[in-house]
């Protein structure tokens, strides 16, 4: 072999190399910002979606990896409900991580905790209703543990957290330890880690949640002639019943509106599943029955068995009691939830008018969600003239400092992420419109998959699919 051929051989590694960390560097790039990247999440703003709690000051705590696709979007627009990554329009060298609520050239409104939308005012708002998956996604789990009160004459009943075992007829309702249904701001979290949450400076418990369900296993006795869910929504009742093995053979199950008010009572009036259907004495089956927004709803075995929609209601006063008619049950994996209470800073009635090209964005945890409810804009005016437009945010943007040897400073971001530092007695504050809605062309992604952490100390596991 030849001193030339030996050193053109020799060379060919090297330039493999070199070729395959640049096709490898290349091809990281491309997947980053066009097909998939990976984020972590930081704060509780999407919870319990995603996860973002921090435990007491330590910086500890569980914060949920998330993938994200990048290249749907290429192809097609967003829809409702998606969870979606943008650049944050006050600040755009942050992203952030929300739920599309708003679309394009429509009026988003909340009013009692509910989201409704329209396309103009010719029309009547209707109820924004979420698909099943996602419904059941971000249901917030409440606290079962001795939160259970046995009525009066309900013999032979006990109730030890998810498991109710009861002799005979009787009743019991939920919660016991408050008259209603509350916004907690710790519902949702996993009961291990309620106790080591960092406690928030926002609002907990300050809104009756009307919006409610009811679910687990249910084994009836042969004696038994129904078993009833009972909701409470103010002075209304949704009494929702599954005839026992004891019941007529041609017996359906029901649901039955009735309002004990005097001034703007609904109509009393019972809708009938379309076949007969008894629960069989000793065998166990699956229920669901629940009120979520303005839609009663029982279940049997993942079946929709009746369902009926209702006017909205004003009083959110809500409570659930179980009952039982002619003989006894036993109830496992019993589980209570409440639904999303949205929430505004500004009334208790808000609506937003949205423009082409642009959504409405929110949190699935209200009270703590800087998302499009409250994003304001704020201009500083300078020595020069110019005026810089940011983000209103509490005492974080604008910042003042103090004792600097010209006198106070005033530190502000402005909507690209650049930063100003101004003298306080040089500049003058301009009043921000409000800014709620993200442009389309500020959406760069999808979330479809949290894939860790998991933290079997707290019961934490966190691989699925993100709805």
């Amino acid at each position: 072999m030849t001193d030339s051929k030996k050193n053109k051989k020799s060379g060919r590694p090297w330039r493999d190399n070199i070729e395959a960390v640049t096709m490898a560097i290349i091809m990281a790039v491309f997947l980053k910002y066009f097909i998939i990247e990976a984020y972590k999440i930081p704060t509780g703003s999407m919870q319990p979606t995603l996860m973002g709690a921090t435990f007491d000051d330590s910086g500890k705590g569980i914060f949920d990896r998330i993938l994200v696709d990048k290249l749907s979007y290429h192809f097609r627009d967003p829809v409702r409900w998606e969870i979606v990554v943008f650049k944050y329009p006050l600040d755009r060298s942050k992203n952030f991580i929300k739920r599309i609520c708003g679309m394009p050239d429509e009026e988003l409104k909340i009013e009692n905790g509910d989201l409704f939308a329209r396309k103009d005012e010719s029309e009547p708002y209707r109820v924004l209703r979420r698909p099943r998956p996602i419904q059941r996604e971000i249901l917030k789990r409440l606290d079962m543990e001795r939160n259970w009160k046995v009525q009066p004459g309900s013999k032979g009943w006990t109730v030890d957290g998810s498991e109710l075992v009861a002799e005979g007829p009787g009743a019991a309702v939920f919660p016991r330890t408050s008259p209603y249904v509350e916004d907690l701001h710790h519902d949702g979290y996993p009961g291990t880690m309620v106790s080591k949450l960092r406690r928030t400076a926002r609002s907990s418990g300050e809104h009756r949640v009307g919006d409610l369900r009811i679910d687990g296993e249910v084994e009836a006795r042969a004696e038994c002639t129904a078993v009833l869910f009972q909701f409470k929504e103010g002075t209304r009742h949704y009494e929702m019943t599954i005839p026992g093995p004891a019941a007529p053979d041609d017996a359906r199950p029901s649901i039955h509106v009735s309002d004990g008010s005097q001034s703007s009572p609904i109509e009393e009036r019972t809708e009938f599943a379309e076949h007969p259907y008894r629960l069989r004495a000793g065998k166990n089956v699956d229920f669901g029955a629940q009120n979520l927004n303005d839609l009663l709803q029982l279940e049997v075995d993942g079946e929709v068995l009746v369902r009926m929609e209702i006017p909205a209601a004003s009083d959110q006063r809500a409570n659930i009691t179980v009952r039982l008619e002619g003989g006894g049950a036993e109830f496992e994996d019993l589980q209570a939830y409440r639904d999303i209470y949205y929430t505004s800073d500004r009334a208790a009635v808000s609506s937003w008018k949205i423009g082409p090209e642009h959504y409405f964005m929110l949190g699935d945890n209200t009270q703590d969600s800087a998302d499009s409810r409250e994003w304001r804009l704020v201009g500083q005016r300078g020595s020069d003239g110019k005026v810089h437009f940011g983000n209103r945010r509490g005492n974080e943007n604008p910042r003042k400092v103090t004792g600097r040897p010209a006198g106070t400073e005033v530190y502000f971001r402005d909507l690209y992420g650049e930063r100003h530092v101004y003298l306080q007695s040089e500049i003058e504050s301009v009043a921000g419109p409000e800014a709620p809605l993200v442009p389309r062309a500020l959406i760069t992604g999808r979330a479809i998959l949290v894939f860790w952490p998991i933290v079997p100390s707290l019961d934490v596991y966190r691989l699925k699919w993100i709805h």
